[in-house]
């Protein structure tokens, strides 16, 4: 059976990165005008050199956001992240 697509959400380019002790909080405006605001997480330390590299990268960034179908699929609801495996899931484009 196969999984139904992804359907856009939003482009955003990014406008602010913010460090927080353990990921970025980006923020910046969409194509739709509306103001967007993204958490990443790392379930790692960051030292000081790649916190800054990291910090620089999604400041040049822009955001594609697409979701599934809240019908289509059942999402299991947010769990505390004490409580959540690490997961290793790296992509490149």
């Amino acid at each position: 059976m196969d999984a139904p697509e992804f359907q856009p959400l939003a482009d955003i380019q990014v406008d602010l990165v913010k460090p927080h002790r353990d990921g970025f909080a980006l923020s910046g405006q969409g194509n739709d005008r509306a103001e967007y605001r993204l958490e990443v997480h790392f379930d790692m330390p960051l030292d000081a050199r790649t916190r800054t590299v990291l910090g620089e990268l999604l400041a040049q960034s822009e955001l594609s956001i697409s979701r599934r179908s809240a019908a289509l699929v059942a999402a299991p609801a947010r769990r505390d992240r004490a409580h959540r495996a690490p997961r290793r899931r790296i992509t490149a484009d």
